[in-house]
């Protein structure tokens, strides 16, 4: 399945390399929920999120023509978004630690609030302990564990070696880890440890 959808998004950037707009407009429709998701989790922001999404479509039109498809279209996009992003930061905008109820909305859609609780309570948790990482360890574990991109494809989004890549995702598991175990302990365990 994977690989027909791969020879479907080339076939749909020949054809939109060519000008066919109802190929592009194919792409877009393809891809657009993974970029607004990447942003999503990036800025905090819906109305963030959307503005990266369109101004990296906007962006990545009239470089198609460029797309020789080394890598992945996906990773192509994702990198024209991640370039989009360091140019938002820069200009100012921040990403602020998020309340509770926003990471309420981030659920992914699925089984009622009821079912596997204990698994949305662990994901929950996850996603904010995610946001309090710094920014360099938070963009890796965004695009290669929630964008689902590959070590390579993840080097090359980022434009660092895999081998770097490899070494931040360590460092924020230890400290995702770290946090996590410090989160769970009581104030009489903490107590004991003084």
């Amino acid at each position: 399945m994977e690989l027909i959808m791969h020879q479907r998004v080339e076939q749909l950037c020949a054809q939109a390399q060519s000008g066919d707009l109802a190929a592009a407009t194919e792409l877009v429709t393809l891809h657009y929920q993974k970029m607004f998701a990447f942003f999503r989790r990036l800025c905090g922001s819906d109305e963030d999120a959307a503005d990266l999404t369109q101004k990296t479509f906007a962006k990545a039109w009239p470089a198609l023509s460029s797309f020789q498809g080394r890598s992945s279209f996906s990773t192509w996009l994702h990198g024209i978004g991640r370039n989009v992003y360091v140019d938002w930061r820069r200009k100012g905008n921040r990403l602020d630690s998020q309340p509770d109820e926003w990471w309420e909305t981030c659920a992914a859609d699925g089984p009622s609030p009821y079912e596997n609780t204990s698994e949305r309570d662990a994901a929950d948790h996850l996603h904010a302990l995610v946001s309090r990482l710094d920014e360099v360890h938070r963009e890796v574990i965004h695009v290669h564990y929630y964008q689902g991109l590959s070590l390579s494809e993840t080097a090359e989004v980022l434009g660092i070696a895999t081998s770097t890549v490899k070494y931040r995702l360590r460092e924020a598991l230890d400290q995702l880890k770290s946090q996590s175990t410090e989160a769970f302990q009581t104030p009489q365990n903490q107590n004991n440890k003084i």
